[in-house]
């Protein structure tokens, strides 16, 4: 994490200095374009250290449920997909540091509406975790 700022910087140098040299609709302009146009959302890590930087354990865990589209067709709406993905988040991240999924929700869900945005990041399973080991 010390080392992100630095190699982000130069990152983007180098793709400031590619996107000159190459053309705009080139396979290479458009990467540079494109990583360019998302640059904030890349490095937002940096501003929220509590942001983890792969979601890849919680998609390896949620992968049967991934490769099997048509046994979801019953989920009722458009709406319930993403909703259910959150859920399966939630409870591979949960197994993933070892806590019960119904003690976390019960401490977490109940006046969460109430709570600021500010005050959200003491909320992950990071923070919940460090705090039940203290």
């Amino acid at each position: 994490m010390q080392k992100a700022p630095v190699l982000l910087a130069e990152l983007r140098t180098l793709i400031l200095a590619a996107q000159k040299r190459v053309l705009p609709r080139s396979t290479a302009g458009k990467a540079a374009n494109y990583t360019l146009s998302l640059w904030e959302k890349l490095t937002r890590f940096l501003q929220y250290p509590e942001l983890e930087l792969s979601n890849n354990l919680a998609e390896n865990a949620m992968r049967p449920v991934a490769i099997g589209p048509k046994n979801w067709v019953h989920l009722g709406s458009k709406e319930a997909g993403p909703k259910v993905a959150a859920i399966f988040s939630i409870v591979e991240s949960c197994r993933r540091f070892g806590l019960s999924i119904r003690e976390y929700l019960a401490a977490v869900l109940p006046g969460l509406a109430n709570r600021s945005t500010q005050s959200l990041s003491q909320l992950t399973l990071a923070a919940y975790a460090a705090s039940k080991a203290a």
